[in-house]
């Protein structure tokens, strides 16, 4: 078991540890990390999700509408959870709680979603791959950048007009512009219209997908080599709810309802996937909670070795 667990999540270990003494090394400094930020979130991260969708066709993604209901049901309901509690509850800043929920609900399933889940099921890990990542930038990442946004307006220095009256409808068409979200969603509508797409463009468009995983773990190595850690009450929830209650909560509610794998398995290990980088990647680009965030990421995808053995032995 421990076999299978550190095969599938030492790939990313060893990946943010490199970028780490890398950084410390003094071979990346901090002021690089916004050009390799935006190489993956506006190109990399972009073209690997519209190919991870197109392969998948659109027999398997209807084949698999149960599963898109249970992932979209946990990973939306917990950012809005999460958000609620810490905006509401503790009155954190918006862009903080937002952030805090991303890390909290979104499972690093277009990052190492691929090595894990791949690991565990082989090539049917393809799926719920595909539509957690649907999911997330569809749903979570256009949220969490409208919310970033308005904070950001909301700043003193950028005039009254601004933080009296909030562009809304433009931070929403701004954040679906960004093409972590649009390309996406095109690959989701030519899915869905059948229009095929030649395996010679996809290989061609996966060549650079390819890399995201690597450099967005490594630029986390980075971005972490740049702060302290930090362990303190908000990173823990968010690790505790990523690794273990939310994970728990599927798993307890699709026992209820009778179902039984192979549901319960891809769907319980799936959202008990480290957090999603995209969270570390964010702070940087709107500069909110950086180190936070960055820590959450670390004890999440460190944590994640412990805890998604148990989440195995309860599956499998």
């Amino acid at each position: 078991m421990l076999e299978k667990i550190l095969g599938a999540l030492l790939p990313a270990v060893i990946t943010i540890l490199l970028g780490y003494f890398a950084a410390r090394h003094h071979d990346f400094k901090q002021k690089e990390v916004p050009t390799l930020n935006k190489m993956v979130i506006s190109y990399a991260l972009p073209l690997s999700l519209f190919v991870g969708v197109v392969s998948a066709g659109r027999a398997q993604l209807l084949a698999d509408l149960p599963l898109a209901i249970v992932l979209a049901i946990a990973l939306i309901g917990t950012y809005a959870a999460v958000f609620l509690v810490c905006r509401i509850g503790f009155r954190y800043p918006a862009g903080f709680s937002a952030l805090g929920a991303l890390a909290s609900s979104a499972p690093s399933s277009a990052f190492v979603g691929a090595a894990v889940l791949g690991y565990l099921y082989g090539a049917k890990a393809d799926i719920p791959v595909a539509i957690g990542s649907i999911l997330i930038v569809l749903a979570l990442v256009p949220v969490t950048l409208i919310i970033l946004s308005l904070q950001a307006d909301e700043q003193p220095g950028r005039g009254d007009a601004a933080s009296s009256d909030p562009d809304v409808a433009g931070k929403i068409v701004a954040a679906l512009r960004q093409p972590v979200v649009w390309l996406p969603l095109c690959g989701f509508i030519v899915v869905l219209l059948g229009i095929p797409v030649p395996k010679v463009i996809q290989n061609s468009l996966s060549l650079l997908g390819h890399a995201s995983a690597g450099v967005a773990l490594f630029v986390s190595g980075i971005i972490i080599a740049g702060y302290r850690v930090v362990v303190n009450g908000p990173v823990l929830s968010f690790v505790l709810v990523k690794n273990i209650v939310q994970p728990g909560l599927v798993w307890g509610a699709l026992l209820w309802f009778g179902y039984a794998n192979p549901l319960l398995g891809e769907a319980v290990l799936t959202v008990a996937l480290p957090s999603v980088v995209l969270a570390v990647m964010l702070s940087v680009q709107y500069k909110v909670a950086t180190a936070e965030m960055a820590s959450a990421l670390l004890i999440s995808t460190l944590g994640a070795i412990v805890t998604m053995s148990g989440f195995i032995l309860l599956v499998d």
